[in-house]
Parts: C-alpha cells; structure tokens; sequence
C-alpha cells in the first residue's frame, strides 16, 4: 500500500489526515474512493458546494475551499480495508506539506488516524491534532447530518476567516 500525493497549497488553512487509503480508493485512485464513505458528502454540506464526482472536481473542492488532505501513513501492510490490520508502518512525511502550508491546524478523520499521527507525527510537527468522527460506513452510529454539524463546528472557524474579512472589506 502506497500514499496518494498530498492535496495542499500555500492558501491551505487546515489539514485533513485519514489513516491509509482503503482497498476501494486505491482502486478509485484517489482519497476516499468507496462510495459508501461520507467524506465528500460531509466536506460538501459542511462548505456549502455541491458534491464532487471526478477526482480533479474534489481537488478543485478541497482547494477552493483552503482544505489540505493526505494521510497519516506513508505506507504498511493491511489486509483490505481493515484498520485493525495495519502493521509495518512507514509515516507520511508530513513536512513537505508544512512546508508549503505553514503550521496550520490537524483534524484527523476518526480515532485510527489521531492515534498513528499521535504516535508518529505529533512530535515532529509540533502540531497537536484534533480527532474528528469518521467518515466511514464502518462508524454507522453517526448519521451524516451528525457528521456534518461536527465537522461543521471544528472547520468553518478556520475556512470562513478569509471569507469574512473579505465580505467586511467590500463594505467599508
């Protein structure tokens, strides 16, 4: 198993770690590829887009929007999808991002993800991360709507900075 690149640009005011790419997003190509994970449904409502199908669509999304996505792990050994079978574990090597983003805030997508990057990544980023709910079809106790106020409240204080101040300067 293989990292996908990191989505991110210098304007990124957040980052979004998963754990490893799933089976179905391997094949998919990209982030979040099984159509049964609500990530892009959630990331949709939560930024008020429409939900993006291609995957230059959800680069297009994530950008627009000052979000940078990639991984906890660069690379290990998992049978299918299955989290609790992640063994040999290469990081991702977070710095390149930060390098371009600067130190910006870390939401990791479910207790997986905020673990690994606890254990590998805290220390080297100095960044302490916040762990957010899963986006899985595996955590079925949280509905989407429940997912979107939650992600809801720990983003847009970060996504809507920009935009307010530049609402204020259009007035003044």
């Amino acid at each position: 198993m293989q990292e996908f690149a990191p989505v991110c640009d210098a304007h990124s005011r957040v980052l979004i770690l998963g754990t490893a790419p799933s089976r179905k997003s391997r094949e998919a190509g990209f982030y979040y590829g099984h159509p049964q994970n609500r990530f892009w449904k959630m990331l949709a409502a939560v930024t008020g887009e429409e939900v993006p199908q291609t995957t230059e669509e959800k680069k297009a999304l994530l950008l627009r929007n000052d979000i940078a996505l990639h991984d906890v792990i660069h690379s290990c050994d998992i049978i299918g999808s299955s989290d609790s079978s992640i063994r040999n574990v290469e990081p991702a090597d977070l710095e390149r991002i930060l390098s371009v983003t600067g130190k910006i805030p870390v939401f990791c997508n479910g207790g997986t993800a905020y673990r690994l990057y606890r254990k590998y990544q805290e220390k080297k980023t100095g960044i302490s991360a916040r762990q957010l709910p899963s986006t899985s079809p595996a955590n079925a106790a949280w509905r989407l709507e429940r997912l979107v106020e939650e992600w809801g409240a720990a983003l847009l204080p970060y996504l809507r900075e920009e935009t307010a101040d530049l609402e204020n300067d259009g007035r003044e």
